[in-house]
């Protein structure tokens, strides 16, 4: 890290750290630890009933594929790729990222206390399954694998494993499997880790880095930042609308206004993904640069680098 901008980059990645911790601590208290929250999150979760016959096979798939085996597998692809490029310090902490995001939601998946408010009794006996588990598998590796993507490819990269986080996070909502706030929390997990890790790659970074503002994949970014917006704003007004009507009884929803809560919450997960991801292009291509300065090696396979 050098100069003005290093620090500036220093100072963007521990506020976005600290700013996505905060969120997860909001969701989790409002959805967990209220009534109120308990109730929203149960009427999008009962909305899932509306076509899921159709979505079935697809909810399966995405989900069957998010397993202890293809985590290992994907850990050792994503630390290979890192290695091939001699990114040795990258390979490190993108491995690290992956564990410590979900080590991370299991503890607090384990610790958090979901009081008994008599909102959902059908799942009471489940306890607190915030945050997602599966949702944190597909994110951590789906970013984890944006990190140590060349640069010419980081951007096709972002926008795949953001729809792969967010499909995941989706797909645990249809199936029934976790509420919308599980999945949210999840990708807020991962989020965090990814800043925090960025901020080690940028602190143990060569004084001969060069960035290239070319690398910035700013179109990428730009498009998966509004994206991420457009679909939160979405569930922000599902949201509202849902809670105006939150007085009903569940069994006595109609077909719309499950739908509009089950959407909702679907946009919000997935807007969710695809800001999270965006985040973490900003500064990505400062944090693990193309060049470091010995001009000698060629760009790519640059090995100095972190």
């Amino acid at each position: 890290m050098r100069g003005r901008s290093g620090i500036l980059t220093a100072s963007w990645l521990v506020l976005l750290t600290a700013v996505q911790v905060l969120a997860f601590v909001v969701v989790w208290r409002f959805a967990v630890g209220t009534e109120h929250g308990q109730l929203l999150d149960t009427i999008a979760l009962t909305g899932n009933s509306i076509g899921q016959q159709r979505i079935e096979g697809i909810v399966g798939g995405v989900l069957n594929a998010v397993s202890l085996l293809s985590l290992l597998v994907a850990t050792a692809v994503i630390g290979f790729i890192a290695l091939i490029r001699v990114r040795i310090t990258l390979a490190v902490v993108t491995v690290l990222l992956i564990a410590g995001s979900n080590f991370t939601t299991q503890i607090l998946k384990h610790f958090i206390e979901r009081p008994d408010f008599d909102v959902d009794e059908a799942r009471e006996a489940a306890g607190n399954s915030l945050p997602s588990g599966h949702t944190t598998v597909a994110a951590s590796v789906a970013i984890a694998l944006v990190m140590v993507l060349p640069p010419r490819v980081r951007g096709w990269g972002a926008l795949v494993g953001a729809g792969y986080a967010a499909a995941a996070g989706v797909a645990t909502l249809s199936a029934g499997w976790h509420r919308p706030s599980d999945a949210v929390t999840a990708l807020l997990v991962v989020g965090a880790w990814a800043s925090a890790a960025s901020l080690v790659l940028l602190l143990t970074q060569r004084e001969t880095a060069q960035v290239e503002a070319a690398d910035g994949n700013r179109r990428v970014t730009s498009v998966l930042a509004i994206v991420g917006l457009a679909l939160l704003l979405v569930a922000a007004i599902a949201l509202g609308w849902t809670d105006g009507v939150r007085s009903t009884p569940i069994p006595e929803f109609d077909r719309h206004q499950l739908l509009v809560a089950y959407g909702g919450s679907a946009a919000g997960i997935a807007g969710t993904a695809a800001l999270m991801t965006a985040l973490v292009l900003v500064a990505l291509h400062r944090v693990v640069p193309r060049h470091t300065g010995r001009g000698a090696v060629p760009a790519e396979d640059e090995p100095d680098g972190p």
